[in-house]
């Protein structure tokens, strides 16, 4: 019978590191604490983590049977804990594909919260761990008794939930007589040197070209007309941006720009000033698994699940400070794509399926009863009419 929420409890480990190793992972009802299912298996020889991460793609399995829509994955693993809310980045190549493998499991569910536990309260898949242990060391099978942990909400969690609600969601064409939506106009900088060479451009200072410079003219006369009255031009602090947000100032008649951190590119790490052919030459493993998943990071970088939160940080923000008003963003490509999947409740592959160009231009209201509507989605007619 399916069941709406469910905690998992995991765990696994090596007696060696490496050595015989296993994992276990309890599946419980979150208001009883009965145990719904259990799962465990000695896995050879193997270290810690490897085990860990196995014990939770076996627990976040054994979810997805019962049909479980919510899900709070509770392990003393740190790392693992941290890895998944794309906080730490996975540097040992061998815990990639496990984390990609995990990261398309959560992506199953309607919300996941990864909590850390102490190990005194994830007793009981500890124990399914130490028999899979004992079976993987070939020593003869028991099973420990085990103490049933206290149910405590552990402090450190994150969450991943849908960008919205059925229950609450509003339709774009509601009337809203009493309402004034504020109004978020996204813009993409002009072009650079990379930009033409298509080369993944994050955290590195690049400025515009002759003709991204140009472009940028072109885009703030065209935000002009869509918005003769804006109440903040808002920027990423790299330079790419802030020119381009300088120039729709100037054409808003002077107001000041506003350099947000929030608003600034993901940072791709080693990848940087890369291109997409010499990154698959170089880190094909790396790239699959970020491909894969939103909660993985280029090598040195960071993830599209830490990027996420701190535009919707940003998004926050600008609803509360300009309500019923029209804010202009100068940012880059992977802020913009997730700020525009969730207002659209679309999934991580939306972010690889959609093409920003230089200096395009998109444009969202948000209401405060929750409503949204995109109303245009990289507009670039202002650049073809040059």
């Amino acid at each position: 019978m399916a069941v709406r929420a469910v905690v998992i409890e995991a765990d696994g480990g090596s007696r060696g590191n490496p050595g015989p190793a296993g994992y276990g992972a309890v599946v419980r009802d979150p208001d009883s604490g009965e145990v719904l299912l259990e799962r465990s298996e000695a896995i050879g020889v193997s270290t810690n983590n490897v085990a860990e991460y196995r014990g939770l793609i076996a627990g976040l399995e054994a979810a997805a049977e019962l049909g479980a829509a919510e899900v709070e994955a509770r392990m003393d693993s740190k790392l693992v804990v941290e890895q998944m809310c794309g906080r730490w980045q996975i540097k040992h190549p061998g815990l990639r594909p496990l984390a990609a493998q995990a990261a398309a499991l959560v992506d199953r569910f309607e919300s996941v919260r990864f909590s850390w536990i102490p190990r005194e309260r994830n007793r009981h898949a500890d124990a399914l761990a130490n028999a899979a242990m004992d079976a993987a060391a070939g020593k003869p099978p028991k099973r420990p008794a085990v103490a049933e942990p206290p149910r405590e909400v552990a402090a450190r969690a994150a969450t991943r939930t849908a960008a919205t609600d059925p229950a609450t969601m509003k339709p774009s064409w509601e009337p809203r007589p009493s309402f004034t939506a504020t109004r978020l106009i996204l813009v993409r900088h002009g072009e650079t040197e990379w930009t033409v060479q298509h080369r993944y451009a994050g955290r590195a200072d690049v400025p515009l070209s002759d003709q991204g410079r140009a472009q940028a003219r072109a885009t703030a006369a065209r935000v002009a007309e869509l918005a003769p009255s804006v109440a903040a031009v808002l920027s990423s602090p790299l330079s790419r941006c802030t020119a381009t947000a300088e120039a729709i100032a100037g054409a808003l008649g002077g107001i000041p720009v506003r350099r947000q951190d929030d608003w600034i590119e993901c940072d791709f790490g080693d990848w940087d000033g890369k291109t997409f052919a010499e990154v698959r030459d170089q880190w094909p493993g790396e790239l699959d698994a970020w491909l894969a998943s939103t909660r993985i990071a280029a090598p040195g970088g960071e993830s599209f699940t830490v990027v996420a939160e701190r535009v919707d940080r940003a998004v926050a923000a600008l609803r509360e400070a300009y309500p019923g008003e029209t804010v202009v963003v100068v940012s880059h490509v992977s802020p913009i794509k997730l700020a525009l999947r969730d207002a659209l409740a679309a999934g991580d592959a939306f972010l690889h399926r959609l093409y920003l160009d230089a200096a395009g231009i998109s444009v969202l209201d948000m209401w405060p009863d929750g409503g949204v509507a995109v109303r245009s989605i990289n507009d670039t007619a202002h650049l073809a009419a040059r």
